[in-house]
């Protein structure tokens, strides 16, 4: 999908102000039960169409509403959309929220699928 310039820009002043983690750490933290707030921000067609493993839905536009009912500020939380964009602007928010242990999955879930790990359905 092409960006606009404004978005990309967008969520590349997102990425300077959050760290972001590889999908393949993201599966060595599920692997290991490491407790983390896995939570995919995509939207709820997307959500139904597969997810990561032990993923929760919480999309974009609801997630500053709804995060405090998931996790407490210090918890560890990944982040994870489409691309990895989304994302990031979530993580941004939630850290200006206060919480302060969050990261987003570079690549999103098309990055998940083209390492070849495991998706669910919900």
């Amino acid at each position: 999908m092409q960006h606009s310039p404004e978005f990309v820009a967008l969520c590349e002043d997102a990425k300077s102000r959050i760290k972001e983690i590889s999908a393949s750490e993201v599966k060595q933290k599920l692997d290991s039960n490491e407790p983390v707030c896995l939570i995919d921000v995509r939207e709820t067609a997307e959500f139904q169409a597969g997810k990561l493993p032990k993923a929760k839905h919480l999309s974009k536009g609801m997630i500053e509403i709804h995060i405090h009912n998931f996790a407490k500020k210090t918890d560890p939380i990944i982040l994870y959309c489409g691309g990895g964009n989304r994302s990031a602007l979530a993580a941004d928010n939630l850290q200006k929220m206060g919480y302060s242990n969050v990261l987003s999955m570079k690549g999103g879930f098309k990055g998940w699928v083209s390492a070849g790990l495991p998706v669910e359905k919900p």
